[in-house]
């Protein structure tokens, strides 16, 4: 066995929204997924947070978008980008910005929530190493609208997504567990689909 192929690896995991212990963002989305399912005409659904979990021959490294940043040590949680939430303006106040993390041996606070433990999304070297390359990269849109005219916000699921699509892998297989949804995933995989038309 290629023992360079084995040392690499990308884990997408589907977390309940809210879970760890986080009540705030927990209400709030049911809040949000109760009216949302309300005008779509269709009973509520469990919401997801996605992450990744890459590891190549250099290290494992920590995928995620979280809002808000707590506080500025950002270097200390591995952020590489940050973007605005809301609206753009907001963005000089620390809670309207969020953060995507590229975080060598770092953690997730509420992985061991994740729901069916880690789906495999790829074993390719190359793959691995190229989506680690691409997070600087995520385009910092506005959380909570849809600039791109996708017909989803953008969000933590859409930074996830779009990594993903844009390192080529098979983003159109994956879906939140039986029951759940994850709002923004859509975004994601259309924002990177037409960069790569561009």
């Amino acid at each position: 066995m290629d023992e360079t192929a084995a040392a690499a690896c990308i884990d997408l995991y589907w977390i309940p929204l809210g879970a760890g212990g986080n009540g705030y963002v927990r209400l709030n989305g049911r809040l949000y997924e109760t009216v949302k399912a309300r005008f779509e005409g269709r009973r509520p659904l469990a919401l997801y947070h996605t992450a990744l979990v890459v590891e190549v021959p250099d290290g494992r490294f920590v995928i995620e978008c979280a809002w808000p940043s707590p506080d500025d040590d950002v270097a200390g949680r591995g952020v590489v980008l940050e973007g605005p939430v809301w609206g753009r303006r907001l963005a000089r106040i620390r809670p309207f910005r969020y953060e995507v993390r590229r975080w060598r041996d770092g953690i997730i606070p509420d992985l061991a929530h994740a729901v069916g433990g880690p789906q495999a999304v790829g074993r390719d070297p190359g793959q691995a190493e190229r989506l680690l390359e691409l997070v600087p990269a995520v385009p910092a849109l506005v959380w909570g609208r849809d600039e791109r005219g996708t017909g989803e916000m953008w969000n933590s699921n859409s930074v996830i997504s779009w990594l993903l699509a844009s390192a080529g892998a098979p983003v159109r297989g994956l879906h939140p567990p039986e029951g759940g949804r994850a709002p923004g995933w859509q975004a994601g995989v259309a924002v990177a689909a037409a960069g790569h038309q561009g």
